[in-house]
């Protein structure tokens, strides 16, 4: 694994746990996630990992753990298709690091909204972050308020 001379923004951090919480603790086994499948039908643990259904449960340091290494990695891709943001304010890298981190590297490397922010047209990537808020083909209320607070910060 490659690490970032960038720092994943705190920003960054913030936005995927409020957004992904650690959640799907049963009572019977408090302080331990289990898999479980996200609004947009994939298996995930933690904070948003991408898991297999049969995934062990963990406990909140190991979800804090995979968070870690999730946003270092949401974040060079970020940087790879997006090299502006290295010169831009860390709130603006931190929206789209956190874009990245829900929706993965391809959907921002293949995206109208990589070619925006290389523009650095924030206006028009703020128009096109609202696009990105389907989930099993139908738009989920949880994504539009991520994106809206993505797009709260990317201006």
């Amino acid at each position: 694994m490659t690490t970032s001379v960038i720092e994943v923004p705190q920003a960054a951090i913030d936005l995927a746990k409020q957004f992904e919480g650690f959640h799907r603790v049963p009572k019977n086994d408090p302080g331990r996630a289990y898999p479980h499948i996200c609004p947009a039908g994939y298996w995930t643990i933690g904070y948003g990992h991408l898991c297999a259904q049969d995934h062990p449960p963990i406990t909140q340091d190991e979800a804090e753990t995979y968070l870690d290494r999730d946003l270092v990695t949401a974040l060079n891709a970020t940087l790879r298709y997006c090299p502006v943001l290295a010169a831009e304010p860390e709130v603006r890298l931190a929206a789209i690091v956190d874009f990245t981190f829900n929706l993965g590297a391809g959907r921002l490397q293949a995206s109208t909204l990589r070619r925006r922010i290389n523009q650095r047209d924030w206006n028009a990537s703020a128009k096109e972050l609202r696009r990105w808020v389907l989930g099993g083909g139908r738009v989920l209320p949880g994504l539009v308020i991520r994106r809206q607070a993505e797009i709260l910060i990317l201006r």
